[in-house]
């Protein structure tokens, strides 16, 4: 009974305080308030706070949460342990039997008959970093430091 009038008094005085702001010609913020100002009204109406009341005093509600919060956790520990692991005993039984059969090929350390071309040369980094640098350095003289 005293959750249910402390909602109304909440939504009364943001209700007051809607008006308040739009005789203060803001109509957007004033709806917004008045908005917020029905929602503790709207819970009283649908019954939610007498079902939170009764919950919040009711030990049978509070051990049911602790159940809700094992089993999360158990949830959790066993995603996080398949995930280290790397899948399920089923993924990981194929993945074993798959590795298996692409195992090294009988010819894959023979040689090569034919000449290969040699890869191109690579440019060389300092070149590079010095335009970097002197970006920088433009920055930095543009900015005074």
């Amino acid at each position: 009974m005293i959750a249910e009038t402390v909602c109304s008094a909440v939504s009364a005085a943001g209700l007051g305080i809607a008006a308040v702001t739009a005789y203060r010609k803001r109509f957007l913020a004033a709806a917004r308030i008045a908005a917020y100002a029905l929602v503790p009204l709207g819970l009283v109406m649908t019954g939610v706070v007498d079902w939170l009341a009764d919950t919040a005093f009711s030990p049978t509600a509070w051990a049911g949460f602790g159940v809700l919060g094992v089993s999360w956790a158990l949830f959790t520990t066993t995603r996080v342990v398949e995930r280290r692991r790397g899948g399920t005993r089923r993924e990981r039984r194929a993945a074993r039997a798959a590795a298996e059969r692409e195992a090294v090929a009988p010819a894959a350390s023979a040689p090569s008959l034919g000449q290969g071309t040699r890869p191109a040369a690579r440019p060389t980094a300092a070149s590079g970093g010095d335009d970097d640098f002197s970006d920088i350095e433009a920055i930095l003289k543009k900015h005074g430091i």
